[in-house]
């Protein structure tokens, strides 16, 4: 049976790292070392490389938190990232080798949440099916909604209705480099006020990611009379546009300016993506689904993908032994 070698993440791996990143059929930027490294001080890094003799085939971004081990609870996504090739038998292999190299160190439990589908360059469902071959437990799904660019979309009457508003209203819509006006004065209170968190990213932060990930993140901000109303800070891989933050002032629906927004950046800014992702619309780990926020989405033409999330445990590796045959 073949074996594949397993150790931890170092320094010394950033440049073989960045380089699987880059060429993986299942990674975005979000897995390269400059922007999982923003947030090291809040995680302990417990990522993994996994060689076929020298050759990097696969890596799994994670944290360790005791004696449980999660694809990376700093990122939106994670799980093990394969490289383009990857067939079936082997990721079933290697995956033993990940949960048997888990176990000798300690780590009882594995907590993945999954790469959506089609963030995927190529189908890419291998974990999944280890998921049930070693009964993992299903233990929350989040219901994304999302736009295919690249077929057609019905647009409700009552969101054209409200993008004319913003047009009628003359808002104006800037991209922007400098966070903080956004963060200050739309976002930060209106977390607060609704539910009383913070955003994950400070302003600071995110200057710092836009400044290594420039094509990668890009903001926007909506102004009324040169005053701010509302605003978007969007992730962009290859093929997908993701809002990362979207926050509007007490006058949104009065104004349209959400509205105006979006329909601009899916119109024109990410007309050539394949994908809109809207995100989750879900509370309470999922069990719960906001309903006036899954209407705005799916009144833009968006359809529903499913992002499951895992625990397996890792003295489950024997179940993998006896699969190929």
């Amino acid at each position: 049976m073949k074996q594949f070698q397993v150790r931890l993440y170092t320094p010394q791996d950033f440049e073989i790292w960045n380089a699987f990143v880059s060429v993986a059929k299942n990674a975005t930027f979000l897995f390269h070392r400059d922007f999982m490294s923003y947030h090291s001080d809040r995680f302990q890094d417990y990522s993994l490389l996994v060689f076929d003799d020298e050759k990097l085939v696969a890596i799994v971004p994670a944290n360790k938190v005791e004696n449980v081990v999660y694809s990376h609870q700093g990122l939106t996504y994670g799980g093990l990232v394969l490289e383009e090739k990857a067939k079936l038998n082997n990721v079933i292999l290697m995956f033993k080798s990940i949960l048997n190299f888990l176990n000798e160190n300690a780590v009882n439990r594995l907590i993945i949440k999954t790469i959506p589908s089609f963030y995927c360059t190529n189908f890419s469902d291998e974990l999944e099916y280890c998921m049930f071959l070693t009964q993992a437990k299903l233990t929350r799904s989040d219901s994304l909604s999302v736009i295919d660019l690249t077929k057609p979309y019905f647009v409700l009457k009552t969101r054209k209705e409200s993008i004319n508003r913003g047009k009628k209203n003359g808002l104006i819509i800037k991209e922007e480099t400098n966070f903080d006006l956004f963060w200050n004065e739309i976002l930060i209170p209106n977390l607060d006020n609704k539910h009383q968190v913070s955003p994950v990213h400070s302003a600071a932060e995110m200057t710092l990611l836009q400044s290594r990930f420039p094509k990668n993140i890009r903001h926007f901000n909506v102004y009324n009379n040169d005053k701010i109303v509302a605003g978007t800070t969007v992730f962009v891989n290859n093929h997908v546009a993701h809002p990362q933050y979207i926050s509007g002032n007490a006058q949104k629906n009065e104004l349209g300016s959400l509205d105006f927004l979006y329909h601009y950046l899916i119109t024109d800014i990410f007309k050539d993506k394949a994908i809109f992702d809207f995100n989750n619309s879900n509370e309470d780990f999922g069990t719960k689904i906001n309903q006036g926020l899954l209407f705005w989405k799916e009144s833009f033409g968006a359809k529903t993908v499913v992002q499951n999330f895992y625990e397996v445990e890792t003295k489950n590796s024997k179940l993998l032994e006896s699969v190929l045959i």
